[in-house]
């Protein structure tokens, strides 16, 4: 075991503390699995036989944040614990929660926990583990295996067909003969699995480092096709052109372990960046994807709101799908433009959007080379003036609420940018002109 870090030590004087009050205690979960293969562990969960009541009683600061099942969460410190009563669980109705809990031993909680790996126990004050599961043999073995029978296990939370591909994924094992044929039979469940815990994981699995592999991993159990149908709606469209990688799903792929910070939501974005492409597919005279720009945002909404993304995020992962292929105009943009673009607070997460596709396609990297290099060069010049109009000005003209005041702001910018205006009452001018014109400028 490692040395004991601040955390690992109050975790420590937390289960000290039960013992001397008679209770049973361990570290429970994760932290255990973690600590056996030689890794730090991100948090220290405690698993008890005091009452919930019992562990408030003994801990100045609690907050009771799982009543039902019995977890309480203890702050020491500037650290916090999860420190639940063993536990067992009645049926499953709803394939999430159990329809009634009661407080039980050690060796009936851990029987009831997910995969083995996370079935141990570890005894803090005499340094030993316990294992009723075989969790020691499949760690040694890198296997993730369900407790008892997997598709009782899976029924009961049909997260855990998810969790066992992250799993896998973090830790580099493989999923045992029985459990991977459960998660493969009882995929179609995760559809009942709320947005928010669907998204949680494909979070931790998609920022992993091996998340190519876990893609992989989810495609072959049958859960991609259940939870992103528009990420396997690739396999087979042909890329077209200068695209040796092969077909989009193939292309999709690569480009997600091209990306060297996977941070949430740009992998999303990069996951979902050629979504339209089936449904703007054209093959003659030669393979052409128009529009799947704009397509693809649309369905990348789509699949925000089914996970339960924050408007922010949201708007982030469109915007990025919309503009995927923007940095190819950079070259070619006047000035003033130019500098707008090169301003927009997403312009990183879009660069690394671009060079992952480039180096999974093409591999041509000029577009970026220049928008990193004209960032450079720009970045000595003074910041962006103030706009000379807001979409007030616009709306006492009389416009309407909607994208052409977005337009005309950024066409009125980007004329200030180059010169061509310099007070509020030419901004106002050109304005009134680009709506008579009907050319306010195309959208960014």
């Amino acid at each position: 075991m490692k040395t004991e870090t601040s955390a690992r030590a109050l975790a420590t004087e937390v289960v000290r503390r039960l013992r001397r009050a008679g209770h049973e205690a361990y570290f429970a979960g994760g932290c255990v699995r973690d600590m056996l293969l030689g890794r730090e562990p991100s948090d220290y969960d405690v698993a008890t036989g005091a009452r919930p009541e019992e562990v408030e009683r003994l801990f100045a600061r609690t907050v009771a944040v799982g009543e039902a099942f019995g977890v309480v969460l203890v702050r020491v410190d500037e650290h916090e614990f999860h420190v639940a009563t063993f536990r067992v669980e009645g049926p499953y109705s709803d394939g999430r929660r159990p329809d009634s809990v009661r407080f039980a031993g050690a060796r009936e909680d851990v029987l009831r926990r997910d995969f083995t790996v996370n079935g141990l126990l570890y005894d803090p004050l005499e340094e030993e583990v316990l294992d009723w599961v075989g969790g020691r043999a499949d760690l040694e073995a890198r296997v993730i295996r369900a407790i008892g029978d997997p598709g009782e296990r899976f029924r009961e939370d049909y997260l855990r067909l998810l969790r066992a591909v992250r799993f896998a994924t973090q830790l580099a094992f493989r999923i045992e003969r029985e459990t991977r044929a459960a998660i493969k039979e009882l995929a179609p469940k995760a559809r009942q699995v709320s947005g928010e815990r669907t998204r949680e994981e494909l979070r931790r699995l998609l920022v992993a480092r091996r998340r190519k592999s876990g893609l992989r991993l989810m495609d072959a159990v049958g859960l991609l096709d259940v939870l992103l149908p528009e990420v396997t709606a690739g396999k087979g469209v042909p890329q077209g052109g200068l695209h040796p990688e092969g077909d989009v799903f193939e292309h999709t792929l690569l480009s997600v372990a091209k990306l060297r910070r996977p941070r949430w939501p740009l992998v999303l974005a990069v996951l979902l960046h050629d979504v339209g492409k089936p449904a703007t597919l054209v093959r003659r005279p030669h393979v052409t994807f128009y529009g799947h720009e704009g397509v693809g945002e649309q369905m990348a909404r789509k699949v925000c709101a089914r996970l339960k993304m924050s408007r922010r995020e949201r708007e982030s992962v469109a915007w990025l799908v919309r503009n995927h292929l923007r940095l190819l105009d950079a070259p070619k943009m006047r000035r003033g433009r130019l500098r707008q673009f090169l301003a927009h607070p997403l312009l990183d997460d879009l660069c690394e959007l671009f060079r992952a596709d480039a180096l999974a396609s093409s591999r041509d990297l000029t577009a970026y080379d220049f928008v990193v290099a004209a960032r450079k060069d720009l970045g000595e010049e003074p910041a962006l003036p103030a706009p000379l109009l807001t979409g007030t000005d616009l709306l006492s003209m009389g416009l309407q609420e909607g994208p052409l005041i977005g337009r005309v702001l950024r066409r009125v910018q980007e004329e200030q940018l180059e010169g061509t205006i310099a007070t509020k009452q030419e901004a106002l001018a050109l304005a009134r002109r680009l709506v008579e014109e009907g050319s306010p400028g195309e959208e960014a």
